[in-house]
Parts: structure tokens; C-alpha cells; sequence
């Protein structure tokens, strides 16, 4: 059971092969077996998992069964869970439970699915590794000593393992796509706006975005279309319909014209990544698609910019962990100003003090324009130079990342960290959608293709990873973790 995709399992489940119950409680053994080693759970909610499944097997009894009734999955700890420890895998909200749902925790459960738990991330979805977090890293099921990429390392490590079929992940400048590449599955990042950012604990807020993570384009087209649609709740939210991400996954690809940015094949691209990235792009040659250069000009400035806008956000955001309303307190402060100081000291990890430090200066007086405006400026010719690139082609293809999953512990310099999202944090500042396909492999550990469009170009995106994926058997593979019996 743990082998099949999402799409399987579901019609594993119609015919009656075996109960929702049962898989819950072959994936639960799973996890409580392998995730000892892994570390990708904060925290398992087994009984209120059973519960549902057992709600979601007398729902089908009675034939009220939808395509997803039933069918396990996780939540990055990011989501507002009632009920349930929501951490941001923080000690700062290492006691906090949630007293309502994230919006797409609401539109998953009205869905039927259920959920195994919690999983790990970088603090507050702040790094590239899942090493940040307070909880311990994740690693990665292909190479115990490898990163599985983050911050939704806990998501993508727990679905390559086949602990659960999909999961949830949020990407700010990445952070479902990488981790997707180097957990060799399938992860999408929608349009800002595509779906409600209500109850998801904020970084960066005109950045984060919710997005599936699965082992298939077509799992995560029936996930995207459970979680998408506009909220009243989220004042960023787009009011534009959703339509049935599964309905063009089967159209031919013939006439696709696709891009490659320049800029995403020059230096600091490993050899291994490059030459499975470029052999993915023939057999979309194969499958009819022309493919022609492109150039993203502005794309060298994409880091410097997001590493000013997103600790300036990250700053504002986390200035509401102050050890009074909730969150951690520190024990017998002096006076209040003792209270501030040393519940965000104790309660904040390294990586997380840097981003706010950041985003305090550039906001600070005398320096607002100098960087933050400045930045805000650059943004828009990022946006730009993607909407000119969309006027001559359908799709941009590329690395998800310049490397494979390094090792764990490889880069303690943050510059060398921020730089393995040289790909994919243009993606975030531009608002267009993104998804990572397994590849190929570079030293025995996963490569991402990742595939752009244009904004809410994400049943384009699905049908061209989907057609990709009919075409070659790399999202098939599985770690050996993955292929052990239960």
C-alpha cells in the first residue's frame, strides 16, 4: 500500500481492495518503524487519524464517497491544526496548540482526507536544509547523510519514504520545490493568491504560498483542486474560480514551446544536474515540444532582493512573539523589557535571529530606501522579465537546484545556504507558479526538472509534468527504505 500513489490509493479504495482503516494503520506502523531514524514528524496524530478513517469508511458505506475520501496525508507544522501542536518547528511555539484550522486544513478534511500528523521543517520555513529546526534535522531517505532540502524537508522526506502518499509544504523562495528535487518526488508551488494562506503561520507574506507535495503531477492535480479558491478570510487571496486540475493532465504536448533562461545553465550548475535536466528536455522534444533559448536578465539579482524583502516581512511577522500572548515565555523576568529580550533569545534559533536582524535594519530609518524600496524595485523587473519570456514561450524549464541533496552539516556558511535557491526564488518574488519532476539521478541522489508558467498557468503545468511522467519512470523510484515491508 505504501508504494502506490495518491491517484492509486484512491481506486484501491472505490474497489474495496482494502478499507481506509486499514492503509491508516499501515502507514502509522510505518511511521512509528522508520521515522526514528528519519526525524521527519514533529508530532503523530494516530488516534484522531483512525477516527477519521473510520468516518471516512462508513461515509463510503453509505456512498457518500468523494475522490479523496479517505486517504492519508500530512501537514507541514506550519498549518493551524485545532487540537494539535502547531511548532513551526520552533521552541518559541514548542507549547502552542492550535485553536482553529488553516484553510486548507478545513478544505482537506471537507474533502474526506485525514491527517497522519505534523511534519518537521525549518524554524518558522527558514532555511534550505531542515537543519534549522528545533526539533533536529530531517534526513533525507535516498542517503541518511544527506539534507532532504527544506524548509518542507519533514514533508518531502516522509512522502519519498512512503509514510504517507502526500503531503503538504509551503515554498516562500523554494521550499517545496527543493526539497522535492532532492527527495526525487513531485511538488507544486500555485500562483500567490491560488490558494488561502489563512492559518498558516506567516514568514514572508507576499511570498508564502501553500502547495502539494506528492509522488505524481496527478496526485498533486487532485490535491490542488481540494485546496485552492478564494477566501474572505485572506485579504491576499484571489477571487477567481477553480477548475479540475485532473481534466487536462492527458492532453498531447504536441506544439509546446518551452524556454530554458540562460541564466540557469551558466556557472556554479553541476555537471551531473545539467546533463539530467538537458536529457528530461529531449523527451519532451520526443513528445512533440520545440525548445528554444531564453534569457531571465534580471535573475542575478533575485537573491540579494528576497534576502531583503524577506527578513523585512520575516521581522514584522515575528514581532508578535514577545512572551505575552503566546509562545515562549522565559521564566522570572525583571521587567518587561527583560520579558522581550530573553523570551525571543530563548525562544528563536541562529538562523532565525539573522532574519530578523536583517529585516530590522533594512526598515529601519535610513535605510528603508536604500534597501527595501530599492528591492521592491528590483522585484518588479524580475515579474517582468518573466512576463516578456511567457510572450515567446508556454513553459520555462531548468534545475530545481544547482546541486543534488548535500550532506548534512556540508554548508555552516548562510551565503553558500542562500545560494541553493538561485533557481527557484525569482519563482516567488514574480508570483508565478512552479512544480519540480524527479529526473534522473547525480551520485545515487535525485535531481529536480522544474517547470514554470505564467500566473495561474497551473493545469499547464500539471498536463506538461504529468505527460513527462507517462513518458519516464523516475517519479516510480523509490528509496529502499520506501521498499521495505512494513
Amino acid at each position: 500500500m505504501h508504494d502506490q500513489t495518491l491517484t492509486g490509493l484512491a481506486a484501491a479504495l472505490a474497489a474495496g481492495e482494502f478499507s481506509s482503516r486499514e492503509l491508516t494503520e499501515h502507514l502509522l506502523a510505518r511511521i512509528e518503524r522508520h521515522d526514528g531514524v528519519l526525524n521527519s514528524f514533529i508530532t503523530v496524530t494516530g488516534e484522531q487519524a483512525l477516527a477519521a478513517a473510520d468516518a471516512a469508511d462508513a461515509a463510503r458505506a453509505r456512498g457518500e464517497a468523494g475522490p479523496l475520501i479517505g486517504l492519508p496525508l500530512a501537514l507541514k507544522d506550519i498549518f493551524c491544526t485545532r487540537g494539535v501542536k502547531t511548532s513551526c518547528g520552533s521552541k518559541m511555539l514548542d507549547t502552542f496548540t492550535a485553536p482553529y484550522d488553516a484553510t486548507v486544513v478545513e478544505k482537506l478534511a471537507a474533502a474526506g482526507t485525514l491527517s497522519l500528523g505534523k511534519t518537521n521543517m525549518d524554524e518558522f520555513a527558514m532555511g534550505s536544509s531542515n537543519e534549522n529546526s528545533h526539533y533536529g534535522p530531517v534526513k533525507n531517505p535516498w542517503d541518511l547523510g544527506a539534507v532532504p532540502g527544506g524548509s518542507s524537508g519533514g514533508s518531502a522526506a516522509a512522502v519519498a519514504a512512503g509514510l504517507v502518499p502526500a503531503a503538504l509544504g509551503t515554498d516562500t523562495g523554494g521550499s517545496i520545490r527543493q526539497p522535492a528535487a532532492f527527495c526525487g518526488i513531485t511538488g507544486l508551488k500555485p500562483t500567490y493568491g491560488r490558494v488561502s494562506r489563512y492559518g498558516m503561520v506567516a514568514y514572508a507574506s507576499s511570498l508564502d504560498q501553500a502547495g502539494p507535495m506528492a509522488r505524481s503531477a496527478s496526485d498533486c492535480a487532485h490535491l490542488l483542486g481540494a485546496i485552492a479558491g478564494h477566501d474572505l478570510r485572506d485579504s491576499t487571496s484571489v477571487a477567481r474560480g477553480v477548475p479540475d486540475y485532473t481534466e487536462g493532465l492527458e492532453a498531447p504536448l504536441s506544439g509546446l514551446k518551452i524556454g530554458l533562461p540562460k541564466e540557469y545553465f551558466g556557472d556554479g550548475l553541476s555537471a551531473e544536474v545539467e546533463s539530467a535536466v538537458r536529457e528530461a528536455i529531449k523527451v519532451y522534444e520526443s513528445l512533440g515540444a520545440t525548445v528554444r533559448e531564453v534569457s531571465l536578465p534580471h535573475t542575478h539579482y533575485a537573491i540579494p532582493a528576497y534576502y531583503v524583502i524577506a527578513p523585512a516581512e520575516a521581522s514584522s511577522n515575528l514581532s508578535r512573539y514577545d512572551g505575552v500572548r503566546f509562545g515562549h515565555r522565559c521564566e522570572n523576568p525583571t521587567d518587561l523589557i527583560d520579558l522581550y529580550k530573553r523570551s525571543r533569545a530563548e525562544g528563536f534559533g541562529e538562523e532565525v535571529k539573522r532574519r530578523i536582524l536583517i529585516g530590522t535594519h533594512t526598515l529601519s530609518e535610513g535605510f528603508f530606501d536604500a534597501y527595501y524600496k530599492q528591492a521592491q524595485k528590483v522585484r518588479r523587473l524580475i515579474r517582468q522579465d518573466f512576463l516578456d519570456a511567457f510572450e515567446a514561450v508556454d513553459v520555462l524549464m531548468g534545475p530545481a537546484s544547482p546541486t543534488p541533496a548535500f550532506d548534512l552539516g556540508a554548508n555552516k556558511d548562510p551565503v553558500s545556504m542562500y545560494l541553493q535557491d538561485i533557481y527557484t526564488i525569482a519563482v516567488n518574488l514574480a508570483g508565478i507558479p512552479g512544480i519540480s519532476v524527479p529526473a534522473g539521478f547525480a551520485g545515487g541522489r535525485p535531481v529536480g526538472l522544474q517547470i514554470l508558467g505564467t500566473h495561474f498557468a497551473e493545469a499547464q503545468l500539471l498536463n506538461v509534468a504529468h505527460q513527462f511522467q507517462q513518458a519516464t519512470d523516475w517519479h516510480l523510484r523509490r528509496p529502499d527504505l520506501a521498499e521495505e515491508t512494513a
